[in-house]
């Protein structure tokens, strides 16, 4: 919407939601609703680009051969000029990626839509000239599925990815240091669902493990560890103390983790939760000989 004597930009990105067809009564009007997908940084063109198709005119009649030859070369010219520039390209080729990585990793719209905000910004910055498209991919998704503490490890997002583990560390390194990106510190708390759920725990057995996570958290048995060891661990306690005993090795693999590992994070737990004056005396028992 712009003035028509200053030129100034009043109001941009006007969507008309009026009816796309002609209504003669209520009910059409109501019934006839425009429809198509909205904006989306997912989509190389955002979806808002147009398209010639179809051999018919506005009333249904077929085109004659004349205009039909005319609107195939319009068609054509259309095609190329979207993909005339190297971005647009890039963009292209990176979207249909991370739409198929999406859809792996069952992650919800609203990461992927971030993941594709992040690859924009990586774009425009020019970091992503002389490097892997799908590394950046891979890389930006996992950024995204930090900030919206969405639990993806990276060796599931690289392992979802075209590129090698280590090429898509090394660009989200690169990602975090260029664009200073700051991640929040992963809670375990967040990984004990998904590991319940590989285990087929029950549902109180979840609860108290998150409930033990709590109480370590308060006596800062937490800091500087591995968030899904910590979960494996308290797992694992809950799962001897609510018998539904699961065995260390399934424990540890269902979170990614070794046994060593799992072992090393029960005890902390155990000697952060005996510090806690108002322990029970059984969590606090000692579950490793």
């Amino acid at each position: 919407m712009v003035c028509a004597n200053c030129g100034l930009v009043v109001e941009e990105e006007l969507i008309d939601r009026g009816p796309e067809r002609r209504a003669f009564t209520a009910d059409e009007k109501k019934s006839r609703t425009r429809t198509g997908l909205g904006m989306s940084y997912t989509l190389y063109d955002k979806g808002l680009s147009t398209v010639f198709n179809g051999y018919r005119d506005a009333q249904g009649n077929r085109l004659k051969d004349e205009t039909r030859i005319k609107m195939d070369r319009l068609r054509r010219y259309d095609n190329r000029s979207k993909f005339d520039e190297t971005w647009k390209r890039n963009l292209s080729i990176a979207m249909a990626e991370l739409d198929r990585m999406a859809t792996t990793l069952h992650l919800p719209q609203s990461v992927k839509e971030q993941a594709a905000l992040i690859y924009r910004r990586a774009l425009k910055m020019n970091l992503i000239r002389g490097r892997s498209i799908d590394a950046f991919v891979a890389a930006s998704t996992y950024a995204a599925c930090r900030q919206s503490k969405v639990p993806r490890p990276l060796k599931e997002i690289s392992k979802a990815s075209t590129r090698e583990h280590s090429e898509v560390a090394r660009t989200y390194r690169l990602l975090i240091r260029e664009m200073k990106l700051k991640m929040p510190v992963d809670d375990p708390m967040k990984f004990v669902p998904s590991i319940a759920s590989k285990l087929k725990l029950r549902r109180d057995t979840e609860q108290y493990a998150i409930d033990i996570l709590m109480r370590a958290k308060e006596g800062q048995g937490l800091t500087g560890k591995g968030p899904r060891g910590v979960a494996a661990a308290a797992l694992y306690m809950a799962c001897l103390d609510n018998d539904d005993k699961r065995i260390q090795k399934d424990v540890a693999e269902a979170a990614g983790t070794t046994e060593v590992t799992l072992r090393n994070r029960l005890r902390g737990l155990e000697a952060t939760l005996k510090s806690l004056p108002d322990t029970p005396e059984k969590e606090i028992r000692q579950i490793i000989e």
